[in-house]
């Protein structure tokens, strides 16, 4: 059986990507959690990841890291990974890799934390120009594919490295089309995404690093999470 390293749940947007879509589509592996902000410090993390990052698979002596190689490494295992039409695979392949390596604003500016609700102090241009394209990848799939996922009735890993983005929409609510909103809303309404969004919220860690970056961008109005621990309140 695979087993896949992750660490929390409420801020690791990286681990949710190869977690969610094993999870949607039936592929049995192992959790093993490896907190932020705790005694475990980044090196610790080379124990099992050879970058020091998660998330990491291991299947039997086989070591993979980095989502996107994750993501292959099952595409070559599991059918439905990636779509079986050429041209739906070409795009997912795409969108999957630009959000891999792209919408820089988006991620420092709107992190992953799933257990907050965030008013933004403004939108920044950069912020804005990833939105925009943020809706006009997730237009073009839904349009061409037909919906309700990105490249048609099947979720994939198109959606899977997405997924990340529906909690930071449903954290800091940033202004979108009703199309984007109700795709989110429908990734959000996904049974793996309620059971990651549970979990999050039942967590007692918290990294400071997280904390801060928020606090920078925005005024918290809303903590749903379990309190923090002592160690790490």
């Amino acid at each position: 059986m695979y087993t896949l390293y992750i660490a929390n749940k409420n801020y690791s947007s990286w681990s949710l990507r190869p977690w969610v879509l094993m999870r949607a589509l039936g592929i049995p592996f192992e959790e093993r959690l490896v907190p932020f902000g705790t005694d475990a410090a980044p090196h610790d993390f080379r124990v099992f990841s050879p970058n020091g990052k998660v998330p990491c698979l291991h299947d039997g002596d086989t070591v993979v890291w980095e989502s996107l190689a994750i993501v292959e490494y099952l595409a070559e295992r599991h059918e439905g990974v990636w779509p079986a039409d050429a041209n739906a695979r070409a795009f997912a392949r795409s969108a999957a890799a630009e959000m891999h390596a792209g919408f820089g604003a988006l991620r420092q500016i709107c992190s992953m934390t799933c257990g907050l609700r965030v008013r933004l102090h403004r939108i920044e241009p950069q912020l804005h120009a990833d939105l925009q394209r943020l809706q006009a990848v997730w237009q073009e799939g839904l349009s061409r594919f037909g919906g309700p996922f990105l490249t048609g009735r099947a979720f994939s890993a198109a959606d899977a490295f997405f997924a990340p983005v529906a909690f930071r929409i449903q954290t800091y609510r940033p202004p979108l089309a009703p199309a984007a909103l109700t795709y989110s809303e429908r990734l959000l309404a996904l049974a793996p995404m309620r059971t990651w969004y549970a979990e999050a919220l039942a967590e007692s860690w918290r990294d400071e690093a997280h904390e801060h970056q928020t606090l920078t961008v925005g005024t918290v109005t809303d903590d749903l999470r379990r309190p923090a621990t002592a160690q790490n309140a």
